[in-house]
């Protein structure tokens, strides 16, 4: 099995989509990747034991890309060995009556992880430079001062949009949180076998939604988007990594070793030490128990 460098993924030039592979070959057969995702996400697990105690850091793990790109799996197979109280997991759907009350970062802000733990949010804050680029019509929902139209919402606007969204990841990355963002980057064929395949094997049926089509005829607008969204907020403290998605496990290993290795750079993460006074009397305190009657 070959190597796999995380650099080789994260973005730090400007990029082109259609120029990115979405299958990596690596010569590995399917036991060889699950048993290198085995062990990456073991020591994950050992690691944020250590940061629960360590009580400085919170990561934030960032999961977006299109319909069918394996957002779920991937949380369920690389997170399984964690603690459940040491991470948790929000899905942003479309905004409720209370979420439109607020700026549309105000849902995202309230759910961040605490310092110790994990949060991934599959599918994020980018929703709201995306989704609402297709369909701009959705931001008239917001309710937001001189936009009553779609006719109002100017390129200015979504620039502005963009750079709130950098303030976020910059303000929560100086006060303690490491943000990992990844995009699943799917080809438009896999995308097709895998819709096919959940209407063709019936326990995957209830996952099938016509909108998935509807979603999948704007393909190239996401694409392109997508694109200019990454392109502009990939930073030091808040980086994008493309991921190619169209091998699931692959995608599950790739993005487990980024933040083992990321996590790696952060060496002030270690368990604290004992109270001098209380390892002093370790010894006494072992006797007292084997005392008890």
């Amino acid at each position: 099995m070959k190597s796999i460098d995380p650099k080789d993924f994260k973005v730090t030039n400007k990029i082109k989509l259609s120029k990115i592979p979405t299958l990596l070959d690596i010569d590995a057969d399917s036991d060889e990747k699950e048993a290198k995702l085995d062990k990456v996400k073991a020591k994950l697990s050992d690691l944020q034991d250590v940061m629960y105690s360590h009580n400085k850091y919170a990561v934030l793990i960032c999961l977006q890309g299109m319909d069918t790109s394996g957002k779920d799996s991937l949380v369920r197979e690389v997170f399984k060995e964690f603690n459940a109280r040491g991470v948790v997991v929000h899905s942003f759907k479309t905004p409720n009556s209370t979420e439109l009350e607020h700026d549309y970062l105000w849902r995202h802000y309230i759910v961040l992880p605490e310092k110790g733990k994990f949060a991934i949010f599959n599918r994020t804050h980018y929703e709201n430079v995306l989704v609402t680029r297709v369909h701009p019509e959705y931001i008239l929902g917001e309710n937001l001062p001189g936009i009553n139209s779609v006719e109002d919402i100017t390129p200015e606007f979504w620039e502005n949009r963009i750079e709130q969204i950098n303030n976020f990841e910059k303000h929560i990355s100086q006060n303690g949180t490491i943000v990992l963002k990844f995009f699943l980057h799917l080809s438009k064929e896999e995308q097709r076998q895998r819709l096919l395949r959940r209407l063709e094997e019936g326990k995957h049926n209830w996952k099938f939604s016509p909108g998935d089509l509807k979603e999948r005829e704007h393909w190239e607008e996401y694409q392109k988007y997508y694109e200019e969204a990454i392109n502009k907020t990939s930073t030091d403290y808040a980086p994008w990594y493309i991921v190619p998605a169209d091998d699931k496990e692959m995608g599950r290993y790739i993005v487990a070793k980024i933040i083992w290795e990321v996590m790696q750079k952060h060496t002030d993460i270690k368990e604290p030490e004992l109270d001098d006074k209380i390892k002093a009397n370790i010894e006494m305190y072992k006797e007292q128990l084997k005392k008890e009657p």
